[in-house]
């Protein structure tokens, strides 16, 4: 084959299918590439304890100016009512503004949808977010992701970030753990999923419940690959500074 007959081959294979749909010229690359900068989060509560976790996992994700789209479990309004004394709407339109209020989001940044809302984007790989985290997430939540299940939408979100190869971090919050909930976590894990236990250090000495909560939401942060300052790292403090890079045309002296 000749080199001329090479390039058109090549030319007619990336614009395969433009004649029917000249808006897709090129071929999409597809969902399953590497994650750098995620800049859509879906963000599920279920009603393990450790609501203050996903709470301020919520307001961080939206600080970092990420979009997210929120689901939560009616269990998880009982934990928030029981823990941080808050009533989560129960429509997800008001929900929607109850938050976008409550941290300052900006307009279209964040969405609520129902747990039985098929219709939501996260219910589709033809549509996933970029990353998923479910903090607090319960063991019965666990399970179901683990087998398989998709009986609602946090499941079913769930499960399409594990098909489609994208970030699942799980956040699970019991003690003690039987033989069956460490069997599910390690066929999540095998399976591509991150386990968060919601565990913090001590080594930077908190003085409040807020920097434990902070601790552990830093972990989640840093799977999910979300920038952050909430805490000192390990070891920062032996690390050289950077020397400044002198403006073009200076001279040393």
């Amino acid at each position: 084959m000749t080199v001329a007959r090479v390039e058109r081959s090549e030319t007619r294979g990336r614009r395969r299918g433009s004649d029917n749909h000249p808006g897709f010229a090129l071929l999409n690359p597809g969902y399953n590439l590497r994650m750098t900068a995620p800049e859509t989060i879906t963000l599920a509560f279920t009603g393990a304890s450790g609501m203050p976790y996903g709470l301020r996992l919520l307001e961080c994700l939206l600080h970092a100016d990420r979009r997210v789209f929120l689901l939560y479990s009616p269990a998880a309004q009982i934990v928030a009512k029981q823990e941080c004394g808050l009533t989560l709407p129960a429509q997800p339109r008001e929900a929607t503004r109850f938050f976008t209020e409550r941290y300052g989001a900006k307009d279209g940044q964040l969405a609520v949808y129902g747990r039985e809302d098929w219709m939501a984007p996260v219910a589709s790989g033809s549509n996933p977010a970029d990353a998923m985290a479910i903090c607090p997430c319960t063991m019965g939540t666990l399970a179901a992701i683990a087998h398989g299940l998709a009986d609602n939408l946090i499941e079913r979100a769930a499960d399409v970030m594990l098909k489609e190869r994208r970030p699942l971090v799980l956040v699970p919050r019991e003690t003690p753990l039987s033989v069956i909930h460490l069997e599910n976590m390690l066929a999540l894990a095998r399976a591509g999923a991150v386990i968060v236990p919601p565990a913090p250090g001590f080594y930077a000495r908190p003085q409040a419940i807020a920097e434990l909560v902070d601790f552990v939401v830093a972990r989640v942060l840093d799977q999910l690959r979300v920038p952050h300052a909430l805490g000192p790292r390990w070891g920062d403090d032996r690390v050289p500074a950077v020397p400044a890079v002198p403006a073009a045309g200076t001279r040393s002296a």
